[in-house]
């Protein structure tokens, strides 16, 4: 029985979709696998960013969080279909569909983490509500501008390398200035410990997933040349490292969101309405007190099981 394939000779491949019109090529070679795919491992990975985007949606609902979390939660569901069908495909059409949605769920967080973050330096209660709608009104007015420009250059002026960037910086000051709100507005040791630690894993595969993505462009031919020589199919998907960004992305995005809900209900002084686990001791979840936990969870990353019972509302 043979378990292993040589990939087919790219002269020979005709793709469904015709020549591809998008902006970016990826490394893995397209149409080894199916006619009907183009990129098929970068492909059948975002059903990872699916199935986390949709438990994020369905948590949040489940645990009655602000509709802020079900928004992020389905505006990274859709960047999962939009890169699904980017990389199956390889149209410039759908590559609209797979990085700007991206720039728009983020958005949703930010302007969250920076109101918040002004909103919170004003002391006096009846000052902050009075000055409340300004705040927010002005982070709206500037991240709608800050959208409009990085649209306009990625659809008109077709710069992806400034799109990125600066669709990375906009990352970079959502993790600084939420974590510059936890350090100064959450006082529970035990809540603030479990936040950083959850921060600082979904920070991880973020920076796993970045390597892997600059490996996966800047040594293409070195991979290519062990996938076809060595490894051959399906093996050879293993070393496609744009499928792994995805997998690693998939996962910090995840976690990431867990986090800004914990950091919510704890600024907004609803820290005892829930219970913040790790399910089988690594996954963190947000529960809201009353639901069951029907699977292994510890109170901290790595810690000791806990009680079943601890759910519940006394």
């Amino acid at each position: 029985m043979q378990f292993s394939w040589p990939y087919p000779d790219p002269e020979t491949i005709d793709g469904y979709w015709g020549k591809p019109t998008a902006l970016i090529d990826w490394c893995e070679e397209n149409y080894v696998v199916t006619p009907y795919i183009a990129e098929w491992c970068n492909t059948i990975t975002n059903a990872a960013f699916l199935v986390v985007a949709f438990y994020c949606t369905y948590s949040a609902y489940t645990n009655k969080l602000e509709k802020r979390f079900i928004f992020i939660g389905l505006g990274f569901s859709l960047v999962g279909i939009g890169s699904w069908l980017f990389h199956m495909t390889l149209q410039y059409r759908f590559q609209l569909l797979d990085e700007l949605p991206m720039l728009y769920a983020t958005v949703i967080p930010s302007w969250s983490i920076f109101v918040e973050n002004q909103e919170n330096l004003i002391k006096n209660v009846d000052e902050r509500k009075a000055k409340s709608l300004r705040i927010q009104f002005i982070y709206s007015a500037l991240l709608f501008g800050f959208v409009s420009i990085l649209t306009w250059l990625y659809i008109v002026v077709r710069v992806v390398e400034i799109f990125q960037i600066l669709y990375g910086v906009l990352t970079v000051m959502v993790v600084i200035a939420s974590g510059i709100l936890t350090y100064r507005d959450v006082h529970d040791p035990v809540a603030k410990r479990n936040l950083f630690t959850t921060m600082c894993l979904g920070i991880v595969p973020f920076v796993l997933g970045f390597i892997c993505w600059q490996l996966d462009i800047h040594l293409c031919s070195l991979w290519i040349h062990i996938r076809r020589t060595y490894l051959e199919l399906p093996l050879g998907i293993l070393l496609e490292l744009h499928g792994w960004w995805h997998l690693l992305t998939g996962t910090g995005v995840y976690i990431y969101v867990v986090y800004l809900q914990y950091l919510r209900v704890m600024t907004q002084g609803r820290g005892d309405d829930y219970i913040f686990i790790y399910r089988w001791s690594f996954f963190p979840e947000l529960v809201k007190k009353g639901l069951t936990v029907r699977t292994p969870y510890s109170l901290e990353f790595w810690g000791p099981r806990a009680d079943v019972k601890a759910t519940k509302k006394e």
